[in-house]
């Protein structure tokens, strides 16, 4: 089981490398050697309004719904057709747009940029997953979400991760989330929409390397389940905060817990809190004070984390395409007076000042500055607070569902004998 287990981290670890290397353009460069014309762009009509505010009543409609299956009905039948269902709506007909995952970049640029002006379905798909999850759950999660569907129905033979394996990878969306906040307030790019590996399936447009990706993440989805969910989507950290004080959540029992283990090997997503040994009880002075030294040395890893993330900035700055072509102007001006790239001809070709550009870029570079304090402090803070929750041991006597972490697919609920009161 190790041994497959590494063969598939390894395996995702090489298709990311893969795809730096043999990342394509995905238009082509602009020509003007020749008296080539450009065409008159060809836009599709936009949705009308109508269905757009549709698209939120079929949100409402689904999430109302497979929330009624799933903690009414506690049918995981139900729960598999409401995933096919948002699969072909919210993924291949909608084409995996307005995304909630997404839509979190479009808030962060209408809070730091007034002038943007965001479309209401996107803070409805924003708002509206999180407003059910506080009340009921990660039911969004469960199957509404299309790029969950698509991996639910990938989890064929699902093994095992060890506790501490899933408290280190589950690191990496806190990553992801800080650059995708990082980039969209910076005005820089939609990072999570760009490279978004099941978009470009629902789409038919992705590159290959994306189809790739994304190919590669269903079949790892096999063994290892949902490891976008679990590893990757930045939207999930909210779902999985807000979802911890739900007070309707499911539960694996309708009833009190008879300690059959029989659903102890039922969830794929280590989601079930098992009954802790008596025999492993600590001294609660020795969890005292290892909680006390992770707690007081977190204010010095959010500070060590603010400082690494400044010394990066220029690095994460150099994503801008403002800052990008200020740089490659500057090296050709002083390092290479020869050499003058497509992006310099086309800059040029605009006749704008270029100490103007140099000014815009110097502004974005700051901003990164700053930004890399933020990010890096957010990540020492995320770190250390999660040192500190490892430390703390709960006990436990009956089998209960992780409200973080539980995706609310009803997979468990069949597996326990105890039968509903009738009231």
């Amino acid at each position: 089981m190790k041994k497959h287990l590494s063969i598939v981290l390894l395996t995702l670890l090489l298709s990311v490398q893969v795809l730096n290397i043999f990342a394509q353009q995905r238009f082509p460069k602009p020509e003007f050697e020749t008296k080539y014309v450009q065409p008159v762009m060809q836009t599709p009509s936009p949705r009308s309004v109508f269905m757009e505010y549709f698209d939120v009543v079929a949100l409402i409609g689904s999430l109302s719904l497979i929330t009624w299956l799933i903690l009414k009905k506690r049918s995981r039948q139900g729960v598999f057709w409401m995933t096919i269902f948002s699969l072909v709506y919210f993924g291949f007909y909608r084409k995996g747009c307005i995304c909630a995952v997404g839509s979190l970049q479009n808030v962060t640029m209408a809070l730091f940029y007034p002038d943007y002006h965001i479309p209401i379905t996107a803070i409805a798909f924003f708002i509206i997953p999180l407003v059910f999850t506080l009340f009921y759950g990660r039911t969004f999660c469960a199957g509404i979400c299309p790029l969950g569907a698509i991996q639910d129905i990938f989890v064929l033979r699902p093994l095992p991760l060890k506790s501490w394996v899933q408290k280190v990878l589950g690191l990496i969306p806190f990553i992801y989330l800080g650059l995708a906040v990082l980039y969209s307030a910076t005005g820089t790019d939609y990072i999570v929409c760009r490279y978004d590996p099941f978009v470009g399936i629902f789409r038919h447009n992705a590159t290959f390397m994306m189809f790739a990706i994304g190919g590669i993440l269903l079949l790892i989805g096999v063994f290892i389940a949902r490891p976008y969910c679990r590893f990757l989507c930045p939207y999930g950290i909210l779902l999985n905060l807000v979802s911890r004080v739900s007070k309707n959540h499911l539960s694996i029992a309708p009833g009190k817990c008879i300690e059959c283990r029989l659903c102890e090997n039922s969830c794929p997503f280590g989601a079930i809190n098992m009954p802790t040994p008596t025999k492993n009880n600590e001294k609660r002075n020795i969890m005292v004070k290892r909680f006390a030294f992770y707690f007081l040395i977190t204010p010095f890893l959010v500070v060590l984390g603010g400082w690494t993330g400044s010394r990066f900035h220029e690095n994460l700055a150099n994503v801008n395409p403002k800052v990008k072509l200020a740089n490659e102007l500057l090296i050709s001006n002083v390092k290479e007076p020869g050499k003058v790239s497509l992006e310099i001809t086309t800059f040029k070709s605009t006749g704008k000042p270029i100490d103007k550009l140099y000014t815009e870029a110097a502004a974005i570079v700051q901003k990164f500055y700053i930004g890399g304090w933020i990010l890096g402090g957010f990540l020492g803070l995320v770190f250390g607070l999660t040192l500190a929750s490892l430390s703390i041991i709960q006990y436990r006597t009956d089998y209960t569902t992780n409200k973080g972490s539980c995706y609310s697919c009803a997979r468990c609920v069949d597996f326990c004998p105890v039968k509903a009161e009738v009231k």
